[in-house]
């Protein structure tokens, strides 16, 4: 006896829509009128009992617990019920369906993409920038008919409108009507004799166009933008496509961004450092006043709260980080090296060594050898 699940090539838990499709890969192959030979004949007819046993869960079922297929239509061929669906499967899989009506002229347009750069400063508050580029439009002269002005599509002679034309054609199941595309029209089922001249018949041209984008605070580098609708117009008055602004941002020569915090490094000199001092900073909101503190080493960072970049979802904004950098003088006149180093007497600090503190490991382990 045949094994079903070896005629289709599939495993024994192959779901309905597998073994549809190792059903129809199979039978294209087998089919008569693709080869002719005489096995290929019977096995497309062991293909078809396979196929109207396992599509069907009550018939598989039967076949899985008793090896009796129970129910298979005379022949060999598949029945008019259960899962084959009769020979409307067998058009369906050959000759691609019934007619389906004419094609339509009208397409949907392509997305389009462009990328736009703003400043820092976009980024934090929003704007709107105008941008220009060329994209398809809708055909100002015949508005996506395609057609010349006084003129409209005739109705295919081939076809009669219908986009397909049919043909007799000899199988083994006797005379079967094969459904194909209208080569005169291509599918449409009319054909445009005066084509409008401006478009060439497309219904759309290509065109500079200009438009504002509103760009929102918070939007960051390799965001998108999506604008429905803005991208390029379809073909024969179709519906246009979506545009996308990708947005990259410039560097900004003091202030880097983290996330929705901008930072920047401020260089301050020992003695302010040492003494305290007050640093203005120029941010995107103006001038703001820094306090640094007496005392203050390097490397501390003072926050400036709701200075940053505006939050992209949501209200409020992030926080300017400001990163002290105390900056040790390189050269010295001989006055400023003197009150230095009374600044280093008076203050018991040692010039030319480390304190204790700060010696490294080498000097201690010294230390230590030296006193056993």
């Amino acid at each position: 006896m045949t094994d079903y699940y070896e005629a289709l090539g599939v495993s024994r838990d192959a779901s309905t829509e597998e073994i549809k499709k190792a059903y129809r890969k199979k039978a294209r192959k087998l089919h008569p009128d693709v080869n002719p030979s005489d096995d290929a004949a019977e096995q497309f007819k062991t293909l078809g009992r396979a196929y109207e046993v396992l599509s069907d869960p009550e018939k598989r079922r039967n076949y899985d617990t008793t090896g009796d297929e129970n129910g298979r239509a005379a022949g060999g061929f598949p029945g008019g019920g259960g899962g084959f669906g009769g020979f409307s499967d067998i058009f369906e899989t050959f000759f691609g369906g019934g007619a389906s009506g004419p094609a339509s002229r009208t397409r949907r347009g392509q997305d389009s993409l462009l990328r736009v750069k703003i400043d820092l400063e976009d980024a934090v508050f929003g704007t709107t920038k105008e941008i220009e580029f060329e994209t398809a439009v809708t055909c100002g002269v015949c508005e996506g008919s395609c057609t010349r002005e006084g003129s409209t599509p005739i109705t295919c002679p081939d076809c009669q409108g219908q986009g397909q034309v049919q043909r007799p054609m000899r199988s083994i199941l006797g005379t079967v009507i094969q459904t194909e595309t209208c080569a005169r029209c291509t599918g449409f089922g009319n054909i445009i004799e005066d084509p409008c001249q401006e478009c060439d018949g497309q219904g759309r041209v290509r065109e500079r166009r200009s438009l504002k984008v509103k760009i929102p605070a918070g939007v960051d580098k390799g965001n998108r933008i999506h604008l429905g609708g803005e991208g390029e117009a379809g073909m024969a008055g179709g519906p246009s496509g979506d545009l996308f602004i990708e947005v990259d941002i410039r560097p900004h020569e003091v202030f880097t961004r983290r996330g929705n915090d901008l930072h920047a490094t401020v260089s301050i000199p020992m003695t302010a450092a040492a003494l305290g001092t007050t640093v203005t900073l120029e941010t995107f909101d103006g001038p703001e006043e820094l306090e640094v503190k007496p005392g203050t080493q390097s490397g501390e960072v003072l926050t400036l709260r709701d200075r940053g970049i505006g939050h992209l979802r949501g209200s409020g904004r992030g926080a300017i980080k400001v990163h002290l950098k105390v900056e040790t003088p390189s050269k010295l006149s001989d006055r400023q090296k003197e009150l230095l180093r009374e600044f280093a007497e008076e203050r018991g600090e040692e010039l030319g060594e480390s304190t204790t503190e700060h010696r490294g490991v080498f000097a201690k382990l010294r230390d230590r050898w030296d006193a056993l």
